[in-house]
């Protein structure tokens, strides 16, 4: 009897002022209302109330006087089950120290502006299985220290990237669940820029998404890192192709039709010649205690520095400075966790800037049309820029063969005609109409001009005659 006594007056309950709400459990400063039914909240709540309890009531309102008096000691509390379509923006202005709120199944359809920014201490928010459809983009103000936060089951169809960009907002984070919502597209270039422990617990199954490669490549890449969000919930990531009746998994895109998705290489980075990269350290592991690189070549890269060309930054990364070819092959990145060790690989290929990237002068395309082009010229110059070729200009810039061996210059001649053009006479074409006569009746082509006078010994020597033994192939016989 004398122990029963010390225990109740050591116990808070037992202390003068302090009473049990009726229809609630009251055990040290947890203060259980589940399952009351009740219509508002139990007044007055006891100041020293660590884990308040009103689930599964009836509670379709949370006003600003909820609680009537400063919570300073609350931590914990639950709503879930209640029906709660309203919540007021001061409504949490009497628990400021609250770190656990369940707010999840109940009807909330939006949430508001500022809604949870008077809570600077909150590490657990969940408000999945509600019929949220828009999200304030300052909700989740202030909130520097949360780390979970349960969006499932709502109606939400546009990724809240907002939460997560640059980790300016919600520098704690590391879940968000964002399952079961309304979701068709994802921003997956951002997605996959997060780091891999925040993508470790990014829930994103169970919504209608489009099939696409990149999606494929970012849940191929996922699975293949082992993360928790692809590999404890591969079945519900599925996604809608155009033509087929029902949605099918994202990792079986890999050859599917029409999309025909290739599959994603992992840490796998492309330099040049001379260029500068960075290979990041993406781990899983959150409070990292050492790390540092192994090059291909088996040389350690520590936190004080590294050989010159190689450099360890603060975040991490591995740095390589005016790549060489033996620069090529596989990187490794050891971490060292609080619980865990982790190992990563990062492939480097290193290109030769004269055949490969965007350092070629010229591709083919460019060199066709190129060739194409000179092509076209070149026809141009050939048709229209060609030299004169009448008969007179060629007569007047040629000077005649010499008549020295008649015999040898006339054996494939036309046998000229007998009569000769007048002097000073501009020469004829060469058709048909102005050739005369020759012998046996028939047509000549033309006649054969008079030779310049010459002058030395051979200069009294005359033009072979049509009749002499020049002639051999022309029809008139040759007289003896």
């Amino acid at each position: 009897l004398p122990l029963l006594l010390a225990l109740t007056l050591l116990s808070p309950w037992g202390s003068a002022g302090a009473t049990c709400p009726q229809r609630c459990v009251c055990a040290s400063n947890i203060l259980s209302c589940s399952q009351a039914v009740l219509s508002s909240v139990p007044a007055p709540l006891p100041p020293f109330t660590a884990v308040l309890d009103l689930s599964h009531n009836n509670l379709s309102r949370l006003r600003a006087d909820w609680a009537p008096g400063r919570l300073a000691h609350l931590r914990a509390l639950l709503l879930s089950h209640n029906g709660l379509s309203f919540v007021s923006t001061e409504a949490f202005a009497h628990v400021p120290h609250l770190r656990h709120l369940d707010l999840s199944s109940n009807r909330l359809r939006a949430l508001e502006e500022n809604l949870f920014s008077d809570l600077t201490e909150l590490e657990v928010l969940l408000l999945y299985n509600n019929e949220i459809s828009s999200v304030d983009r300052t909700a989740f103000e202030n909130l520097t220290r949360l780390r979970k936060l349960y969006l499932g089951q709502n109606r939400i169809a546009r990724f809240p990237l907002e939460l997560l960009r640059d980790g300016s907002r919600l520098p704690q984070l590391a879940l968000l669940d964002l399952s079961a919502n309304r979701l068709r597209s994802l921003p997956v270039g951002e997605l996959q820029a997060l780091p891999a422990w925040l993508r470790d617990r990014l829930y994103l199954h169970a919504n209608p998404l489009a099939c696409d490669c990149p999606l494929f490549q970012l849940v191929t890449r996922g699975h293949r890192r082992r993360l928790s969000a692809v590999m404890d919930f591969q079945e519900e990531l599925r996604c809608s192709l155009p033509a087929a009746p029902a949605p099918i998994r994202i990792l079986d895109l890999a050859g599917q039709q029409p999309l025909n998705c290739s599959e994603a290489r992992e840490a796998v980075l492309e330099a040049h010649l001379g260029d500068t990269v960075t290979l990041s350290c993406d781990t899983r592991l959150r409070g990292v205690r050492s790390r540092h690189w192994v090059t291909p070549g088996g040389e350690r890269v520590l936190e004080d520095g590294g050989n010159g060309s190689a450099a360890l930054l603060a975040n991490g990364s591995l740095k390589l400075q005016a790549l060489r070819p033996e620069d090529a092959g596989t990187y490794a990145c050891w971490v060292g966790g609080p619980i865990l060790n982790e190992t990563l690989y990062v492939e480097l290929l290193v290109h030769n800037f004269t055949l490969h990237g965007p350092h070629d002068t010229l591709n083919t395309a460019y060199t066709t049309l190129v060739g194409c082009i000179l092509s076209v010229v070149l026809v141009l110059i050939y048709l229209y820029l060609t030299p004169c070729r009448c008969c007179c200009c060629r007569a007047a810039d040629k000077p005649p063969a010499p008549r020295d061996d008649s015999i040898n210059s006339s054996v494939l001649s036309t046998t000229p005609n007998h009569a000769t053009g007048v002097p000073g006479e501009p020469c004829r074409s060469r058709s048909g109409s102005n050739a005369g006569p020759g012998q046996n009746g028939r047509f000549k082509v033309g006649g054969t001009p008079q030779p310049p006078p010459r002058h030395g010994p051979k200069a009294q020597r005359k033009v072979s005659d049509p009749d002499s033994v020049s002639s051999v192939f022309s029809d008139t016989p040759i007289v003896v």
